[in-house]
């Protein structure tokens, strides 16, 4: 399963992005279940991404099927891999 912006980018761990405007990052990508840091939720609410954002919002949870309609989660760039 993999999650996409509405401009069609898929969602990656790291990504920037704006969430209403404010700059964040993408904390992580919950999409299988057996990785200690997302089961939880992939179990609870079928997977989904967590955005953190720390002047506003702190950590924020965007569950699967809440994603494609999320307006205010805009991509901006992605994290260069070392």
């Amino acid at each position: 399963m993999k999650f996409k912006y509405q401009s069609g980018e898929e969602i990656m761990k790291g990504d920037r992005v704006l969430f209403h405007s404010e700059p964040g990052e993408v904390e992580f990508v919950a999409t299988e279940p057996g990785d200690p840091e997302t089961d939880w939720h992939v179990k609870e609410h079928g997977g989904g991404i967590m955005i953190h954002e720390p002047k506003v919002f702190g950590r924020v949870f965007i569950p699967a099927d809440q994603i494609d309609d999320e307006e205010d989660l805009t991509f901006v760039g992605r994290t260069e891999c070392k």
